[in-house]
């Protein structure tokens, strides 16, 4: 195959889309999609390298504060990518395709590569996280203008037809940017191909990010190689390119209204589907389910590289029978299976845990008025000023789910375990280092009882039911597909060309960056607060539930549509 485009707007000029994209399709499909590839990797690094970066940045915090502010510092990469849609989309709608996706990866790439060089908590203070959440919202930016950028570029080279299948090749990029980054953390960090556990978590997680610079070159080269978009180029010579993209995306209801439709009828739910089925699960098997970091990964990507190809299956499916009954079903399936399936999740990653919460439950007995939600964004809180605090933070520390149930006021708060009750101390009676004391003993006695009727400490490797977990994660990331492979081209289709990349980019951002973005965090903020570890999935559902009705009421079909005007 050639590797060069010779082709012009002359070449495209009057040409039926059926002919376009039949010389270098492959190029272009490659370089798009490789170097989102690349971006994505870049981006997700952060996430499941959570637990090390709380520990290396945000030192000094509880461990749930310091996990959930790690998830923060996650999403704020996510909160910015919605201005970096704004801004990149505008370039992107008044300069070019090619131009800005080429800028937004050597954006991610760069700060990708810087994170890797950044000083700790332990040798530079509070400046670490400063610059560590500085380069995210970069990567956070780029992002923004990334993903818009290849999906528009990718679909105005798309035959009629097939539209879905070559734009799921985009919508792969994300599992596969999350699977390469999998990978590459996998082989690092194990003893017989990388570094090991203990060199990992002291240096080694600074490898991953390192190699983003190879890759910045990998898809710098492949990128370099693209000519402008044919139908872009050809509203350039026709003078019919937008001059105020954002006013008339935005500013004009026309188009105003065909945004808050792909956002709430398509994209929410997309977004918190996509947030649950790969990332929330993962992290729900690692602190909740208390399954070893490598093994959670491991079976993450089995799930990940069995599912993949089903993103192309639904992309083609789409150019079929239509991209609305496709996303829509996946909604349905969301919203009607998540509870029991992660349910099931907890009985096969670790049936003792499983076992022991059926028939030793735990319940907190308190005030609730004493109750905070064990969450201290600046660290200041130690909860250990009211009896119900002491308990539920001995408890968000072993990652114990319980239910609450009311105490009058005045009552000193008492965690029951199956049928023993153990009072916490009174926070008024002892301070300073007896007070430290006390709850010390109170939570020595917590976890030996919690042990004595078979809450484990860690999951046992070899209880895990890996072939069910397995097919459990592979569902999950189906629902993924079904969700996320046909909706690139339904964005494209949406909108007209010539405030295409800025009109979809947009609400794709927001739901992905902010309602997506923010799930892990806010999942398990809902968790420490409440004590139940499924209560998290009730975002998703609900919002998965009202995307289904609002896209059932008002989004539109798209697939027959010509893109060209």
């Amino acid at each position: 195959m050639d590797l060069k485009l010779h082709e012009t707007s002359e070449h495209y000029a009057g040409l039926p889309r059926h002919h376009v994209a039949t010389h270098d399709e492959k190029l272009i499909i490659t370089a798009s999609s490789l170097g989102t590839v690349f971006e994505w990797y870049d981006f997700y690094l952060y996430g499941l390298l959570t637990s090390i970066i709380a520990a290396k940045f945000l030192t000094g915090l509880n461990p749930t504060t310091s996990f959930i502010m790690a998830l923060l510092v996650f999403a704020a990469g996510f909160i910015v990518r919605p201005f970096g849609a704004l801004l990149f989309g505008r370039i992107g709608d008044m300069v070019g395709r090619r131009y800005t996706f080429i800028v937004t990866l050597l954006v991610m790439g760069l700060s990708t590569f810087l994170v890797g060089c950044l000083p700790t908590y332990e040798s530079v203070g509070v400046a670490a996280p400063i610059m560590l959440v500085v380069l995210r919202m970069f990567q956070g930016l780029a992002l923004g203008g990334e993903y818009g950028g290849a999906a528009t570029y990718v679909a105005e080279h798309a035959p009629e037809g097939k539209r879905g299948l070559y734009t799921s090749w985009i919508q792969i990029t994300a599992t596969a940017g999350l699977a390469m980054a999998l990978l590459i953390v996998i082989l690092v960090r194990s003893p017989t191909t990388g570094v090991g556990e203990d060199a990992f978590k002291d240096w080694g997680w600074r490898i991953p990010y390192l190699l983003s610079g190879l890759f910045l070159c990998v898809g710098l080269w492949l990128r370099l190689k693209l000519h402008e978009s044919p139908v872009f180029q050809k509203m350039k010579e026709e003078g019919t390119a937008s001059k105020r993209p954002l006013g008339e995306a935005f500013g004009e209801w026309k188009n105003l209204k065909i945004v808050l439709i792909a956002f709430f009828g398509a994209i929410a739910g997309q977004a918190v589907i996509w947030y649950t089925g790969q990332l929330y699960a993962m992290y729900f098997l690692e602190k909740m389910l208390k399954v070893d970091g490598l093994v959670a990964n491991n079976l993450v990507i089995i799930a990940l590289l069995l599912a993949t190809p089903f993103f192309l299956f639904f992309g083609w499916l789409s150019d079929k029978i239509g991209r609305k009954p496709i996303i829509m079903t996946g909604c349905a399936l969301a919203a009607l299976t998540m509870f029991p399936v992660f349910h099931a999740l907890a009985a096969a990653a670790n049936p003792a845990l499983a076992q022991a919460q059926a028939t030793a439950p735990v319940s907190v007995m308190a005030n609730p008025a004493e109750c905070s939600s064990q969450f201290d964004p600046v660290g200041g809180n130690k909860f250990d000023t009211t009896s119900c605090d002491i308990v539920k933070n001995a408890l968000a520390k072993a990652a114990v789910n319980y239910e609450n149930v009311a105490a009058p006021a005045g009552a000193l708060a008492t965690v029951k375990i199956g049928t023993t009750e153990i009072t916490a101390p009174d926070p008024a009676k002892v301070s300073g280092d007896e007070r430290k004391a006390a709850i010390a003993d109170f939570a020595k006695s917590m976890t030996a009882e919690l042990a004595k009727v078979g809450y484990p400490a860690k999951a046992d490797p070899d209880a895990i039911n890996k072939p069910k977990v397995i097919a459990i994660l592979f569902y999950l990331v189906l629902l993924v597909t079904m969700v996320y492979g046909p909706i690139a081209a339904m964005l494209v289709e949406l909108f007209p060309s010539k405030i295409r990349y800025t009109s979809m980019s947009l609400p794709y951002h927001i739901g992905n960056g902010w309602l997506g973005g923010l799930l892990p965090a806010i999942g398990f903020a809902m968790v420490a607060a409440n004590g139940d570890i499924y209560y998290g999935f009730w975002y998703p559902v609900v919002v998965a539930a009202l995307t289904l009705v609002i896209g059932l009421a008002v989004l539109p079909e798209t697939y027959k549509r010509n893109i060209d005007s």
